[in-house]
């Protein structure tokens, strides 16, 4: 069956089942390998994409429920695919250990970011719940705080160059 999905700006037509999970999709169809199977019941957030600006657990969640809907994946968060905030945070910081489950923990903190752009440490506990058997958390809310600091920075910035 052919089904239609946008992934990182690009329209992709697929044939393949609709309850194919999303995670399988990207990356053994689109060769998006940036997301990663963790556990393949939703619980880690290894597999951890946006879609519609949302973030979702893609090992769960079957093509079908995202046609017609924007995915971006981590090698989409920026242009460039280094320059997010987040990004830019997690290598000043040193977050990660292994790195495997780093593109789930920086794309449950964009949606985060998204939505709260000065969160909380208790925010950030109760939304980026993905796991990390490192245990690098002091790393990773350390590098969500400061990259909503610098996204406010360089909002007062732009804002101040407006006016």
């Amino acid at each position: 069956m052919m089904v239609t999905l946008t992934v990182n700006g690009t329209q992709h037509s697929l044939d393949t089942e609709p309850d194919t999970p999303l995670l399988w999709v990207l990356r053994d169809q689109l060769n998006l390998t940036g997301t990663k199977y963790g556990c393949g019941i939703a619980q880690c957030g290894a597999c951890t994409v946006h879609v519609g600006g949302q973030a979702m657990r893609s090992c769960v969640t079957p093509l079908s429920a995202v046609q017609n809907q924007e995915v971006i994946t981590i090698e989409g968060l920026s242009d460039d695919g280094l320059s997010h905030p987040l990004q830019v945070a997690w290598r000043e910081i040193d977050v990660p250990q292994c790195g495997y489950c780093q593109s789930g923990q920086i794309m449950a903190a964009a949606a985060l970011l998204a939505s709260n752009p000065n969160p909380t440490e208790e925010d950030i506990a109760s939304s980026v719940n993905n796991l990390c058997r490192c245990g690098t958390y002091l790393r990773i809310n350390k590098a969500i705080l400061q990259a909503a600091e610098a996204r406010g920075q360089h909002k007062n910035q732009t804002q101040g160059e407006a006016s």
